[in-house]
């Protein structure tokens, strides 16, 4: 496992060349070492403020009281102050003096501005980021804000706060800015919102009809519908529907002929709006929560865990913060470094936490434009409008002018060209919105159902809020805004832009929103699993949503233990157990025949010593993960096309229609269509799967009883410095969990929980928590990834909560920093 490196370690990975990634990545030359040597403005100088035990007294323009900030030993600040603005301005300078290069990297990629940072290289993705909208959706969110408002008050001071360091910085930069040659730029509070704008592209990306058109294009209408259906046939709904698991699997039809004249569009829309469904993404860009109540815990008090799952970075996506302004705000959980508050965590009275919806907020528009190459107008009921033109510069890093573009909007948003056509997009992530707000006045609620009035205003990217209170309330909704689209309400379909009967007819309601507060089960649950069933609610939410595997899994554990404690949560975060593949070994084990030769038998009793779990220590979990990559290749061999010498697999159905394929051994989806004289069937695919699974793991991982085979060396976890500096990284990191498990680990290992906490709800709230990294961007700091080696291990700290700078106990200080009023 990586561990933290001392200084000389580190400057010793530096000089051993680790850092000639800049090639690799085109960042620009190796830059020479010497400068990093300088004690006054090399790697020395950066790694000052990074030592244990270092105080200053801090004068703070715009302060309007002194304040006071104590950083334990968790390397986490503790913030008191005597107004939430000199809260906020105070967290901009500690975040920026952790965090600072991260700042402005995230920043600049919600902007689209990255070329001015790391260089030409990063133009093509400025370009996309630009043509979708973010920078401008940002811009106009911060214009429609209210200057006296709690939000903008709040980014306004935490960017005072953020530029106060930078210019009492001097030449201790962040090391990234002096292998880019760069200085930081001063901070703005639009970066806030392009910040948020950059998550919700992560987040409220999709589109499910790229998918079911790419299907559609291969196998027709009838069967894309099928495999990309609207709603999951297994059914373990965020709001719980009384009758959980219900499985609803279906008998398919068969692959069809293609749709040829879907081929151009299919075409057409991944262009625009991104391929789908990756291929061995799984679930590892999900999240879990869920929250039990008094009456199934062992002490009688409301418990509530959240795991987002995300990329895992160093720094790490959270920053780690408390804090207090007296009689206004006492909170403690993490924030997006680059916004003020808290996004996560908890206050005195209650916790929250998020999981992804998943909702479709996103919707494709085919255009009529006046000039098929440069559009001044666009039609709509037969009338033309002026489309709004905004011109884009991109920049590089001295401020030479690259490229300029002009990107065209209708009334619904961005427009692009794309295969000789222009396609505009709606989408709720450009919308009006005040997630900052939210998020804030949030922190500062005392019930459950003050919590979920606040955010009931929330817009984008839709997300399960789970909230519980000390009066052992439990309660969550799916938040966010749900389009109401015309005629049939679907969402994965391409409408004709040249009417406005395509156009959204509103918002779904509030009181339609996914919801359950207490229920008779006694357990909360999201899993990013499709939020109710469609039984109880028909309203269309999204398509395609992903096999429930994690929320199938999570709700056996709850169910089967009915006195909870907090570290029986903790170890459920790290389970290792599957109902993935619960749901697909026997289909293995029972498709090899008697007599069957001899390494098919081998891999068979291979399989069968498996418990089924993914452990570090597993030496069987890589066979089925072979076995299972090589049966999803064979049983949708319809849905591969040719393309530069190789099949490239169009789209990916999910898993939960894989196990309604594998109940269907006579499908004709089984036979392949490469092999014209033998008709192939369930068990033969299914057999033929295994052996190759086999042949695979033997050629990968050598001798099945060797260390080759254990799936903390061959799946680890993999968490990546920013700019891939592999000196700054940390990999191989064992972990236990495997694909679709509570702790999802599948592809590279780059994505997982990013992000563990725990917390009690009794007469005093306590809370645990972790995340893979540290609170330190500085590679040299103790607290730059001190924790990976305890969330590897799925173990949590206890969060330090003090009222007053006097509760904390001096032996977890590490360093005071105190703020005084005063300067230009």
């Amino acid at each position: 496992m990586a561990r933290p490196r001392p200084l000389t370690a580190f400057l010793a990975a530096l000089l051993l060349g680790d850092l000639v990634v800049l090639s690799v990545v085109r960042l620009g030359p190796v830059p020479r070492l010497g400068p990093f040597l300088d004690p006054v403005r090399g790697v020395w100088a950066v790694a000052a403020d990074a030592v244990p035990g270092r105080s200053a007294r801090v004068v703070m323009p715009g302060l309007a009281r002194a304040a006071e900030v104590l950083v334990d030993d968790r390397g986490v600040p503790h913030i008191f102050a005597a107004t939430e603005d000199d809260a906020y301005r105070v967290m901009g300078y500690v975040v920026a003096r952790d965090r600072l290069f991260q700042l402005e990297l995230q920043a600049r990629a919600g902007a689209g501005t990255l070329t001015e940072l790391v260089g030409t290289d990063a133009l093509e993705s400025d370009r996309g980021v630009r043509e979708s909208g973010l920078a401008w959706g940002a811009e106009r969110k911060l214009a429609g804000m209210d200057t006296a408002s709690h939000g903008f008050r709040a980014i306004a001071a935490y960017a005072a706060g953020v530029n106060a360091y930078i210019e009492q910085a001097g030449h201790r930069l962040p090391l990234e800015y002096h292998l880019l040659g760069r200085r930081p730029a001063r901070w703005d509070p639009v970066n806030t919102l392009y910040l948020f704008s950059r998550m919700g592209q992560t987040l409220a990306s999709g589109d499910p009809a790229v998918g079911r058109l790419a299907a559609a294009a291969l196998v027709g209408t009838e069967a894309a519908d099928a495999i990309a259906p609207r709603d999951n046939p297994i059914q373990e709904p965020i709001q719980p529907n009384g009758r959980a698991p219900r499985y609803a699997l279906r008998q398919l039809p068969p692959p069809g002929p293609p749709a040829r004249d879907l081929a151009a569009l299919a075409a057409l829309v991944e262009a625009v709006a991104g391929p789908p469904s990756p291929v061995g993404a799984g679930d590892a860009v999900g999240s879990n929560n869920w929250a039990v109540g008094p009456g199934r815990t062992r002490d009688g008090h409301a418990l509530l865990a959240g795991d987002p799952h995300l990329e895992l970075t160093l720094p790490s996506i959270w920053y780690e913060v408390h804090l207090v302004v007296p009689g206004r705000l006492d909170v403690a959980g993490v924030s997006l470094p680059g916004s003020p508050g808290v996004v996560i965590g908890f206050n005195r009275d209650l916790a929250w936490t998020f999981t992804n919806t998943g909702g479709d907020v996103l919707d494709l528009y085919r255009e009529t434009v006046d000039d098929s190459v440069a559009p001044t107008r666009y039609r709509v009921d037969g009338e033309w409008r002026a489309l709004v033109l905004r011109e884009e510069v991109y920049r590089n890093r001295a401020g030479r002018v690259l490229a300029t573009d002009t990107v065209r909007y209708t009334h619904r948003g961005p427009m692009r060209r794309r295969e000789g056509e222009w396609m505009s997009r709606r989408w709720t992530v450009l919308e009006p919105s005040a997630e900052t707000d939210l998020f804030l006045r949030g922190a500062q609620t005392r019930t459950a159902e003050e919590w979920l009035a606040v955010m009931a205003g929330y817009v984008a990217p839709t997300q399960n809020g789970l909230v519980a209170d000390r009066t052992g309330t439990i309660a969550i909704r799916s938040a966010g805004a749900y389009p109401v689209r015309p005629g049939d309400g679907r969402g994965d379909l391409v409408r004709d832009g040249s009417t406005s009967a395509s156009d959204w007819v509103g918002m779904l309601p509030v009181g339609r929103y996914p919801y359950a507060r207490n229920p008779a089960q006694g357990f909360l649950v999201s899993a990013n699993q499709q939020p109710v069933d469609p039984l109880d609610e028909p309203a269309y939410l999204g398509a395609d949503w992903i096999a429930p595997w994690r929320a199938l899994r999570i709700n056996a554990l709850l169910r089967a233990e009915p006195g909870m404690t907090v570290d029986r949560m903790r170890a459920i975060q790290t389970d290792p157990g599957s109902a993935r593949a619960d749901a697909f070994v026997p289909f293995f084990l029972a498709a090899v025949p008697q007599g069957a030769d001899d390494t098919l038998a081998r891999a068979a009793r291979l399989l069968a010593e498996w418990d089924r779990t993914y452990r570090p220590d597993d030496r069987r979990a890589v066979l089925f993960e072979l076995a299972m990559d090589e049966l999803e290749r064979r049983a949708w061999d319809e849905l591969f096309t040719e393309g530069q010498g190789r099949p490239v697999r169009r789209f990916r159905p999910e898993e939960s229609t894989l196990l309604e394929l594998l109940n269907d051994p006579g499908s004709r989806w089984w036979d392949d269509r490469r092999t014209f004289e033998v008709v192939e069937g369930r068990d033969a695919v299914v057999a033929a799967s295994l052996r190759e699974g086999y042949r695979r793991a033997l050629s990968r991982y050598g001798d099945p009883d060797g260390d080759g085979w254990r799936w903390g060396v061959a799946r680890p976890a993999r968490i990546d410095h920013l700019l891939r500096i592999p000196a700054l990284g940390a990999a191989p990191v064992p972990v236990q969990g495997g694909p679709s498990t509570i702790a999802p680990n599948g592809g590279r290992g780059t994505h997982g929980p990013s992000w563990r906490m725990v917390v009690e709800l009794g007469e005093e709230v306590r809370g645990w928590a972790t995340y893979p990294g540290g609170q330190s961007g500085n590679p040299a700091s103790p607290h730059y990834q001190d924790r990976i080696p305890q969330w590897s291990r799925g173990e949590l700290d206890p969060v330090l909560f003090p009222r007053t700078p006097a509760e904390l106990p001096p032996e977890r200080v590490r360093s005071r920093l105190v703020f005084s009023p005063g300067g230009a």
